[in-house]
């Protein structure tokens, strides 16, 4: 364990852990014009397109667990470098379909190729991708997202007592 992270509270070290990968992929995603949120906007397009789907701008915001209203501003600016196209949904003219143009797709194939080797790289003292540890570690992460957090939470008792 790092001298800055002795006696530390697992949810400041979550908070650095997210900053420092925050920080290698906007670095290493740079050179191909991306930021880290916009990468993770192009990347999950084109795992959902793999998949045969063609998200509204509201999927892609709850698949990425971004903002709906920062998931419509970074798509905007993603269409204006040419990487993505925003449609209108014909059986709902209120959603907004997003794809990959072929730059995007190309753009995006080569983020991930970098990201992935960031990724060997934060997991190799767990064991790599494909170690038992990482597998552990990845359900501890899937246990912690899925858990339910409200920031307002009062006990039965708090709310009795109202």
């Amino acid at each position: 364990m790092s001298k800055g992270s002795e006696g530390a509270t697992p949810g400041f070290l979550v908070w650095r852990l997210s900053t420092k990968w925050r920080v290698a992929v906007d670095r290493a995603v740079a050179p191909l014009g991306l930021t880290h949120a916009q990468y993770s906007l192009v990347a999950s397009l084109y795992g959902m397109h793999r998949a045969g789907r063609q998200p509204s701008q509201r999927q892609l915001a709850d698949h990425t667990g971004l903002e709906a209203l920062y998931v419509s501003k970074l798509a905007r600016g993603l269409e204006s470098a040419g990487l993505v196209d925003r449609t209108r949904d014909p059986d709902d003219p209120r959603a907004v379909r997003l794809s990959l143009t072929e730059q995007g797709q190309d753009v995006t194939r080569r983020a991930i190729h970098v990201v992935h080797g960031l990724l060997q790289q934060l997991l190799a003292p767990l064991g790599g991708l494909d170690g038992e540890r990482t597998r552990e570690f990845t359900r501890d992460l899937t246990a912690l997202l899925d858990a339910p957090l409200d920031p307002f939470h009062t006990t039965d008792n708090e709310t009795e007592q109202s």
